[in-house]
């Protein structure tokens, strides 16, 4: 099964600390960015950039709570994301077996 990849949705999980983000909010079950930047090397206003780039590629959802959004990661929008990486796994397994192949055969023939 080849799923299509979603450049945008990489590019928001290829930052380390948005990758951290989501698992903090997986692990407490959400977040405000004032939580989050308590448990992060970065400042409240950072935090809530980087929540508003996984906003955008639907990666968490925000409700208002009182003065500030609390944050909660989308389940169908990650399982789409672990979907596209083990498409993509899949398809460099094949490629990597298959330069496996063609390298054994060279590999034969100098032997011949």
């Amino acid at each position: 099964m080849s799923v299509g990849v979603d450049d945008d949705l990489w590019s928001a999980v290829g930052d380390p600390t948005r990758r951290r983000m989501l698992d903090l909010l997986l692990t407490d079950g959400g977040g405000t960015a004032t939580t989050l930047s308590e448990q992060l090397p970065v400042t409240r206003q950072a935090v809530a950039k980087h929540l508003g780039v996984l906003g955008r590629v639907g990666l968490v959802h925000g409700t208002p709570s009182g003065r500030e959004r609390r944050y909660e990661v989308d389940e169908t929008q990650l399982a789409r994301a672990v979907a596209q990486l083990s498409s993509v796994g899949a398809t460099w397994d094949a490629r990597l077996r298959r330069i496996k192949r063609i390298a054994e055969a060279i590999q034969r023939g100098q032997q011949s």
